[in-house]
């Protein structure tokens, strides 16, 4: 009995990586197309599409070869997880965060602010009463702060997270110390 090594190892082998590869490319075109990124989303897509149909190549090439389909499936799944984490360290793009708070919001407003988010508070009605309304808009990659700030001075509070499509300008960041705001009459007691 001869084993065939390079047809039931090389090949799947390198079915799953071009999988890996075309299927990550894939998630994070289709990403950047919903980001509304859509100048480099065709170059992506090029070499996309380029690699799957050498992939499908080799399939057809060994279709008697059924190692071969569970390589191009476990590639396919693969490279939907490793796509969907690159774009995670990507972080591209913008988050409106809303946080409606059953209490007085000022320390809330007034930490982030002095953070450097940009933040619009609105006093509010709820169904139990008056509530607070704080938007923040933040990228991505200081999402995570953002929340921390929300946690640490209004556990109680509710947020939602929404993804922007388009922001006109970029975000406020820009820290502000509590004496300038201070001085400028900023901070609400």
């Amino acid at each position: 009995m001869n084993f065939d090594f390079y047809a039931y190892v090389v090949i799947p082998v390198l079915i799953f990586v071009a999988r890996i590869f075309d299927v990550s490319l894939g998630t994070i075109r289709i990403i950047l197309v919903a980001k509304g990124l859509r100048k480099i989303a065709p170059i992506i897509g090029f070499f996309e599409v380029f690699i799957w149909v050498l992939a499908i190549s080799k399939i057809i090439e060994n279709l008697d070869n059924w190692i071969c389909y569970f390589a191009y499936a476990g590639g396919f799944a693969t490279g939907n997880y490793i796509g969907m984490k690159i774009e995670e360290k990507l972080a591209l793009g913008h988050e409106l965060i809303r946080v409606i708070t059953k209490r007085d919001a000022k320390d809330l407003v007034n930490e982030l602010q002095c953070k450097g988010f940009g933040v619009t508070f609105v006093n509010a009605e709820g169904t139990k009463g008056e509530v607070g309304v704080v938007y923040i808009i933040v990228t991505r990659k200081k999402m995570n702060e953002a929340i921390n700030i929300i946690k640490s001075n209004n556990p109680n509070s509710i947020y939602t997270i929404e993804d922007i499509r388009f922001v006109n300008r970029d975000v406020f960041f820009a820290p502000v110390n509590q004496k300038e705001k201070l001085k400028k009459g900023f901070v609400r007691k």
